[in-house]
């Protein structure tokens, strides 16, 4: 690749892109989302980082983008990294913990939302089982007195 300025030769890195992922808290459970797009199934709401956007915003957006709730972020709970854990890209993603209030209804990249406990979770893409083994084992310790 060259400068289309200068005509000098550039550099091509490879890097992980960021992304965010939110398990949003509500009255029976958390939120998931079935995606319209590859690969489909369902998974946690949440996407990309655009550019000029913080994690905590670009995770604000993709919920209310996937889910039409407006959410309240309460933690940062943690980041992945494998690099295989999503078939398009390498990506990392921060996951978020949010509350929201209201129903949910899918939009942009989500076909249907659906409500989900630990008991009845459908099989998940990405790695996102793994994210919320870890979240319902947080949870459980959380609460041992």
């Amino acid at each position: 690749m060259e400068c289309p300025k200068c005509g000098h030769p550039i550099r091509s890195y490879k890097n992980p892109l960021p992304t965010v992922d939110i398990i949003i808290e509500v009255v029976g459970g958390i939120i998931l989302i079935e995606r319209k797009n590859e690969p489909l199934g369902w998974a946690l709401p949440g996407g990309f980082v655009d550019y000029e956007e913080s994690l905590e915003q670009a995770a604000v957006r993709e919920a209310f983008e996937e889910t039409g709730l407006n959410v309240r972020l309460t933690q940062q709970f943690k980041t992945y990294s494998d690099p295989d854990r999503d078939p398009r890209h390498h990506t990392t993603s921060t996951v978020f913990i949010a509350t929201a209030e209201g129903l949910p209804n899918a939009g942009d990249d989500a076909a249907r939302t659906d409500v989900f406990t630990r008991h009845n979770l459908p099989p998940l893409v990405f790695d996102h089982a793994k994210i919320l083994a870890d979240y319902f084992s947080f949870k459980k310790e959380a609460n041992r007195p």
